[in-house]
């Protein structure tokens, strides 16, 4: 047609194909320097970390000097800086240093994962939006939840958002099913209580202060020596419970214990639960991938008589973060207990039939979902589970080794057991065997945590009865060889911080 204007041709594809090349060309230095500086860990001292630049907040502040433009944007070579700058001064999680959290890095196949959510871009809230996501997720729920002994046609589970989010959609699952007047209503007159180990991680208290239980309402169980919640005091704190005219209606039982490791006796616990028809919850957020290890499984033995658990495979299986699952017999329940009437997202001609419902928002707390479970999905697809069961059991061997040469040497009290339950290694620094004071103890442990920054290490510290207490966490790719640099390493500052380490 005369006059017609020609439309002008999209050129993203071409754009996205030349900043690809441009970043990849920052990221895999990245990832070499972290395997380069493998071999020489421990020796840093004095030199530029790989691992981190440390630096207090306001030193960060002024040296990145974050602007946006209120105007024109600072185009490629803008981008290219600050991701330069971001690299540059943030932890590299890749390295064997990083000891530190409940996770590690990621691994290839997460990056590919990520990087196909990314160009997806889409919501995993209802199937019309993200077909495959959808079954992808419901096919990889399944198939973990069998795992874990629930078998049922039902059986399966849904992503949520980090660990804590998984526990807290249990406890309103919980609630909106064992007191359904409380989905319309809210909470009932008659106070709800939960339960929790003492070791338990806090975001049961926080669960409960969100939806407005208040956090008095968790009642904390008491451990054994291993740091296991004892059942004994749990039914007598149900007792307890009962007594004083509340409603007892959860326990969180956890597998592998933010601290110590430990796994709680299921069994025993799922009696008690059962004689008083609590809901039974287990946080397998750090320990749960065991499973896949027929060494190790049996730390979950009764897991398959929980009424939910959560597991989260970006913790010791090193998917990306986040990537987080809420597993149970019968997601029929999962629905009921949350789903609500909106038309404008979840349509009557979508109803689910025979209670499978597709809209996975409709089973969850949040309407904006992405879709993490494909990051386990892809790298069960690589690794495939006889795969993932020789990193686990890698790196428990691995934990064992640790365990061994910190029993081993005059100079550490091992805290954990040994071997330890799950990945993380505890213990002091005690010249000659002798442990000071709490107060002596917890500076000398600080102190160490803060100078092995600057020999290529990040490893934690936690409070116990004698002081706090080294907290190291190996992963399904540390080294041998990583935790020999590492004892050596703390061997060398206790030298140098002198005999009885008074100089702190």
């Amino acid at each position: 047609m005369n006059g017609a204007k020609t439309p002008e041709p999209l050129t993203r594809a071409a754009e996205l194909d030349h900043l690809l090349d441009a970043v990849k060309a920052l990221i895999i230095p990245f990832v070499q320097a972290a395997d380069d500086s493998a071999p020489l860990k421990g020796t840093e001292h004095g030199t530029r970390s790989v691992l981190v630049s440390s630096q207090k907040p306001d030193e960060l502040v002024r040296r990145l000097a974050l602007e946006l433009p209120a105007g024109e944007g600072r185009g490629e070579d803008g981008l290219l800086q600050t991701i330069r700058d971001i690299l540059e001064n943030s932890v590299n999680t890749w390295d064997q240093g990083f000891m530190d959290k409940l996770y590690a890095s990621t691994n290839p196949v997460g990056v590919v994962s990520e990087l196909l959510l990314a160009v997806l871009n889409t919501n995993s809230h209802v199937y019309q939006v993200s077909p495959a996501l959808t079954v992808v997720e419901k096919h990889t729920a399944k198939a973990l939840a069998n795992l874990f002994g629930f078998t049922g046609p039902r059986a399966g589970g849904v992503t949520c958002q980090g660990g804590s989010s998984s526990n807290l959609t249990s406890i309103v699952i919980a609630r909106n099913t064992l007191a359904s007047d409380s989905k319309i209503h809210g909470n009932p007159a008659r106070p709800l209580v939960l339960f929790t180990s003492e070791h338990g991680h806090y975001s049961v208290e926080k669960a409960a202060m969100t939806i407005g239980l208040g956090s008095r309402a968790v009642r904390t169980v008491p451990v054994d020596a291993a740091g296991r919640m004892d059942p004994v005091a749990l039914r007598a704190a149900v007792v307890r419970a009962l007594a004083e005219n509340t409603t007892p209606f959860y326990v969180n039982a956890t597998a592998g214990t933010t601290v110590l490791g430990s796994y709680d006796p299921f069994p025993a616990i799922a009696a008690v639960c059962a004689e008083f028809r609590l809901w039974l919850h287990i946080d397998a957020s750090w320990g749960g991938p065991a499973i896949f290890s027929p060494t190790h499984r049996a730390k979950l033995a009764g897991a398959h008589l929980a009424d939910s658990l959560t597991v989260n495979p970006h913790k010791m299986m090193n998917v990306p973060v986040t990537c987080s699952f809420l597993l149970g017999r019968d997601t029929a329940v999962f629905h009921r207990a949350n789903t609500l009437p909106a038309g404008y997202l979840f349509h009557a001609d979508d109803a689910p039939t025979d209670d499978v419902c597709w809209d996975l928002a409709d089973l969850t707390l949040q309407c904006g979902r992405r879709g993490d479970a494909l990051k386990l999905a892809l790298a069960w697809i690589y690794y495939g589970a006889a795969g993932f069961a020789r990193q686990v059991d890698g790196a428990f061997e691995v934990a064992a080794y640790f365990a061994e040469r910190i029993v081993q040497s005059s100079d550490f009290v091992l805290v954990s057991e040994n071997p330890p339950p799950c990945l993380q290694v505890c213990f002091y620094y005690a010249p000659r065997g002798r442990l000071g004071t709490a107060a002596e103890n917890t500076a000398r442990t600080r102190e160490m945590v803060r100078r092995l920054v600057a020999r290529g290490f990040m490893v934690d510290y936690a409070p116990g009865p004698q002081g706090s207490f080294f907290r190291v966490v190996v992963n399904v790719q540390t080294l041998r060889g990583t935790v020999d640099r590492l004892v050596a390493a703390i061997e060398a500052i206790g030298g140098e911080m002198g005999e009885g380490n008074r100089a702190l």
